[in-house]
């Protein structure tokens, strides 16, 4: 079964990094408020994902993003290049 690491920009234009193994649902439970960090940060929009093998492998990538192995500057190319096409069925 496939698992997510994404990335999310929030209203106040910080980015929001994650892994679930159902992206829909938890891009939903975003946009309901139900994520303490991004309830206040509403409106979110999905600007990136890697589909991964397992849960595991996405929790490696997500911490990847935050502990400063991948700087802002590589973040932000990788979602400037990531095709807006494949955000939409998740948008």
């Amino acid at each position: 079964m496939s698992s997510y690491a994404y990335i999310l920009q929030c209203a106040d234009s910080r980015y929001y990094y994650g892994s679930t193994g159902d992206l829909s649902r938890r891009l939903a439970e975003h946009h309901e408020g139900l994520s303490r960090w991004t309830a206040p940060r509403r409106p979110v929009r999905l600007v990136y994902y890697e589909t991964c093998e397992t849960l595991a492998r996405a929790r490696q990538r997500e911490q990847s993003w935050k502990n400063g192995r991948t700087r802002r500057k590589k973040i932000e190319q990788m979602i400037s290049q990531f095709p807006s096409d494949k955000l939409a069925p998740f948008v």
